[in-house]
């Protein structure tokens, strides 16, 4: 990471280093392994998303867009789900969701139709064109992922995704 922003003094570490010496120094009653962990896992999902953000841009998508289409195009044909089961795959509030859907659908990306299996439901639904944007913009953010992950070895990528998978399902 040298020459990075997240470098405290030269050599030092990254940022949640200085963090923990700071909090060290300040309370050397707490423990803050924890949030050597805890730290770097919310500063490198800001980072990440900030990467994903950046490389989306020529797609017209943002990373909350591409997620809605993405968990719509991988549901398989007829990329149809009710907004409460998007919404949990995605994690957006009803009314953050339903300004995504309403942004989404104005750009003809999907479009939401009543639920053939109740109709005081809605669906969304993957238009045509939407099918295609998602599968152009799926690979940018597969690649953006894959580089992002460069400095870990196939190992390491595997270890390091079963701790964040079990520290997941333990929460």
């Amino acid at each position: 990471m040298s020459g990075s922003e997240d470098e405290g003094e030269a050599g030092a570490g990254d940022v949640v280093d200085q963090l923990l010496r700071d909090w060290r120094r300040e309370r050397p009653d707490l423990d803050a392994s924890a949030m050597a962990v805890v730290g770097r896992i919310l500063h490198l999902a800001g980072r990440l998303e900030a990467r994903a953000e950046e490389v989306l841009k020529p797609t017209g998508l943002s990373y909350t867009d591409l997620d809605v289409l993405a968990t719509l195009r991988r549901s398989g044909p007829p990329c149809r789900l009710k907004p409460t089961l998007l919404r949990r795959s995605v994690l957006l509030t009803s009314g953050a969701m339903t300004a995504c859907l309403d942004r989404l659908e104005a750009r003809g990306l999907l479009t939401r139709e009543r639920d053939p299996d109740d109709r005081r439901a809605l669906t969304a639904m993957l238009t045509d064109r939407g099918r295609d944007l998602v599968d152009a913009a799926i690979g940018v953010r597969f690649a953006e992922a894959a580089g992002a992950v460069t400095s870990l070895n196939g190992q390491e990528r595997d270890h390091l995704a079963a701790l964040l998978r079990k520290m997941t399902l333990g929460l």
